[in-house]
């Protein structure tokens, strides 16, 4: 008797999967051709070579000096040039080094010590 049991349980265990192997498989897809890529052109490594490193740094100066980049930036948009703090800066140091040592020495001259400090943003 048992064997008639576990034979019926067989014969429905593998009717069972049939039915489920029926179920529609979705539809293959295209394959898509894949994008060739070309390698860059050497002229890419020179420029990145080139790149110049940026530091980033804060200092300290009375408040009539700041003032004056300010002064400096407007003086510059009514020639047509938009400029940034930086570049002020920039353009400062560049005439600072074409100076010869007694040019140098009264730039620095009429210039006073100033204590650097943090100063509380407002």
């Amino acid at each position: 008797m048992t064997t008639d049991k576990t034979e019926a349980k067989k014969t429905a265990i593998d009717k069972a999967p049939a039915t489920a192997k029926k179920v529609a498989k979705p539809a293959a897809k295209p394959t898509a051709k894949k994008a060739v890529v070309m390698p860059k052109p050497a002229a890419k490594k020179t420029e990145k070579a080139s790149k110049v490193k940026v530091v980033h740094d804060s200092f300290s100066m009375p408040k009539a000096e700041y003032q004056k980049i300010a002064e400096i930036k407007e003086t510059c948009l009514k020639a047509g040039l938009q400029v940034k703090k930086s570049e002020v800066l920039r353009a400062g140091l560049k005439a600072l080094g074409e100076m010869n040592e007694a040019q140098l020495k009264g730039a620095m001259a009429g210039l006073g010590k100033v204590k650097a400090t943090h100063s509380k943003k407002q």
